[in-house]
């Protein structure tokens, strides 16, 4: 069975996989498909295993141009700091190494290379088997977790290409209400940098992103690069309820085309607020199987309260505006 949590960013998801990755049998497959090339992750048509390899092995340029200028990055675990690590704090780090790996392994260079090189010997095949050899490869690398569950920031934005690529596979939606994802997003700098640029935000220096000229995103460090400038800047908050709100619109009317058995939805404040009937559930709709351990309770152990609201500081106009950008896509989760 394909098992995937979707979601858009900041919704909690981070925090969901890592309680499900608490099964002694679950395989928590963390960021893998958000990072790889839009055009090519999902591809019906049959690729090499060198191809696929080269896929996976690349980089993801809009999180290391924010790592590159020294903005934390709470999803970013890869141990630049470690005297044994390849990677340096501004090196083009594989997307593998930013996230998935280093949750999997303390030795992730290691892992890595082992990888690739398992995923070039796989045969010609599509996108999806390819998905399903690496995962299959890295349970049994780690251990034999032949259960895997993958999660994705912003998945929901290409739910529909996602489902398309597996088209029996269950989908665990969570959710959490848009204005307090967007005022999240816009503290989170690998969010700030692409939605900034899609929007041509208005910046603190009364420019526009536009008007600091073409940007290069593998360019050097400045201090008035407009890479820069944008990560200084805080954008105002109702541009990230739009992207919200589209990511929202994109994925969220595609749900309803799936069976019940293949469809689970969950409140990211339902799950924080009683973490143990909501993983319960969570169990039974993955079919995950019995286990003497009670991971469910080193699962709850995981959750730090509810957190706190932010709309209630924002000042009254700006407060207004960012609703009103949730507005649509708000009553399309609550319908």
């Amino acid at each position: 069975m394909d098992r995937f949590i979707v979601g858009s960013g900041r919704c909690g998801s981070t925090l969901l996989s890592r309680m499900l990755g608490c099964h002694p049998g679950v395989l928590d497959i963390s960021e893998f498909f958000n990072g790889l090339d839009m055009q090519r992750r999902f591809a019906r048509v049959p690729i090499s295993g060198g191809e696929y390899a080269a896929m996976v092995g690349a980089e993801q340029p809009m999180v290391n141009a924010v790592l590159r200028r020294g903005y934390p990055v709470s999803e970013v675990v890869y141990p630049f700091d470690a005297s044994a690590s390849r990677y340096r704090r501004g090196d083009a780090v594989p997307w593998l190494l930013i996230t998935l790996l280093p949750r999997l392994s303390a030795t992730p260079d290691a892992l890595y290379d082992a990888l690739l090189e398992a995923v070039r010997g796989f045969p010609e095949q599509t996108a999806a088997a390819h998905a399903r050899s690496l995962f299959a490869w890295l349970g049994a690398e780690l251990g034999g977790r032949d259960l895997w569950i993958e999660r994705s920031g912003s998945s929901i934005h290409y739910f529909p290409a996602l489902q398309a690529c597996f088209p029996e596979a269950r989908f665990l939606h969570l959710h959490r209400e848009g204005v307090e994802v967007a005022l999240s997003m816009r503290e989170h700098h690998a969010y700030r940098l692409p939605i900034s640029m899609l929007y041509d935000a208005p910046l603190d220096d009364g420019m526009r992103v536009s008007d600091g000229g073409a940007i290069d995103i593998a360019g050097e460090p400045l201090a008035d690069d407009p890479i820069s400038r944008i990560l200084e800047s805080r954008p105002p908050p109702e541009l990230f309820g739009r992207y919200w709100a589209d990511q929202i619109a994109a994925g969220v009317p595609a749900l309803a085309d799936l069976p019940e058995d293949r469809l689970q939805t969950l409140s990211f404040e339902a799950l924080v607020r009683d973490p143990r009937p909501q993983l319960e559930a969570i169990a039974d709709f993955f079919s995950l199987p019995a286990s003497d351990a009670d991971w469910i309770a080193d699962a709850g152990d995981l959750v730090r309260g509810v957190p706190p609201t932010r709309l209630g500081a924002l000042p009254e106009a700006e407060a207004a505006a960012l609703v009103e950008a949730c507005r649509g896509s708000q009553a399309l989760l609550e319908s």
